[in-house]
């Protein structure tokens, strides 16, 4: 059963070294979640000691260069797909899924969470205003164009949390059980007409298709099966396909996307593509042309790794219907994360959880390149803008 464990106005969580949140009349905001409890040690996801509170950036990415307007706390994680940020359409709100803690009990070690932070992207300074209660491990979310829906993938129970949003309010609506605690549930996207969603199982290699109708969600118990622990997703504009990451077994093998075509009688897999090692995040460009990915290509091991990298890898793809082509790449930050695109499509960011920055990347429709980064107080582990 849902339950709402806090609700505050003006939270005073801020960290703001600006005097007033003021993004540009043009502005686009950007959220990161930074988690602090999170550090490589021998190629380990690692516990530091006495780790700072995970913290929020919000970036304005309608400006050049992309500049930073605030900064918040609220509870994250690395754990799961950079996709536990979700912003609505309307730039009203974001949520931030957090999918482990540090262990009351030992603070060397960390447990599943099961908070739900929601975000007042208006108010000045932008506040934690509601902390909600969701599935065990929650992780990727995924907010229907209308503004009006959220799904979060619980990736420690398998199971999805269902939320009807009303203005600034998340209402608990139901839950889609697997009936597989060990389904791994990562991931959750709405196609654009909102009628499907798509959540990427990455315990069991599967995808399954949901059917919503108003604010009620079911599992129609078709599912897809593509590569090896598919992890973020997204549907393209369009609705005509949706693109989904694989993590794979995390051996050196060179990982994949699978791109499937959702026109037909039922949603298929129809074409398979190589990335780099560990796909992680992956992002469609706003007038559908492009897609980026994130791969962490080695760059989270160790140097005595057979197929170590000292960066990881961002790729881009160009988009036809439901055929991908490759357009560039570019080498950025250690153990990658999320992915943004600007309005635009001229730039990108891309999280590096090891120097605890953001590449800010140029793309002029046949390169990338990397023009600057921008420092955040945690490692960057999740990474949106509003799709409309």
């Amino acid at each position: 059963m849902f339950r709402r464990v806090s609700q505050m106005s003006g939270l005073a969580f801020a960290l703001f070294t600006l005097p007033l949140f003021s993004p540009s009349a043009t502005a686009q905001i950007a959220v990161s979640a930074n988690d602090n409890k999170a550090v490589l040690v021998n190629g380990v996801n690692s516990v530091p000691p006495n780790p700072a509170e995970d913290t929020v950036t919000l970036i304005d990415l309608g400006v050049s260069p992309p500049k930073v307007i605030g900064e918040l706390k609220a509870p994250n994680s690395v754990v799961g797909p950079p996709q536990n940020v979700a912003i609505t359409p309307d730039e009203s709100i974001a949520l931030v899924a957090s999918n482990q803690k540090l262990d009351p009990a030992d603070p060397k070690k960390l447990v599943p969470d099961n908070r739900l932070s929601v975000i007042d992207l208006k108010a000045k300074p932008p506040a934690v205003i509601a902390t909600i209660e969701t599935g065990l491990g929650p992780a990727g979310i995924g907010i229907n164009r209308a503004g009006t829906l959220a799904l979060v993938a619980n990736r420690n129970d398998g199971t999805v949390s269902i939320f009807t949003i009303s203005g600034k309010t998340l209402t608990a609506a139901g839950k889609i059980d697997f009936g597989n605690p060990k389904a791994g549930p990562s991931s959750a996207a709405f196609s654009p007409d909102g009628k499907m969603a798509l959540v990427t199982r990455d315990g069991d290699h599967k995808i399954s298709i949901l059917a919503v109708d108003g604010t009620n969600v079911t599992d129609t118990k078709h599912y897809l099966v593509g590569g090896i622990r598919p992890y973020a997703i997204q549907f393209t504009p369009k609705g005509d396909a949706a693109i989904v990451g694989n993590q794979g077994g995390g051996q050196g093998d060179v990982d994949t996307i699978n791109v499937i075509d959702v026109k037909g009688k039922a949603p298929r897999i129809v074409h398979t593509l190589d990335v780099g090692q560990i796909v992680e995040g992956l992002v469609i460009s706003n007038d559908g042309k492009y897609v980026a990915l994130t791969a962490q290509d080695g760059s989270n091991k160790t140097p005595d790794f057979p197929f170590y990298n000292a960066h990881s890898l961002l790729a881009v793809f160009s988009i036809n219907g439901t055929t991908l082509t490759k357009v560039g790449e570019a080498r950025i930050g250690g153990w990658s994360q999320g992915v943004a695109w600007s309005r635009d499509g001229k730039t990108l960011l891309a999280e590096n959880m090891t120097e605890h920055t953001l590449s800010v990347v140029k793309f002029d429709g046949k390169r990338l390149t990397v023009t600057g980064e921008i420092k955040v107080s945690g490692g960057p582990a999740g990474l949106r803008t509003a799709e409309h």
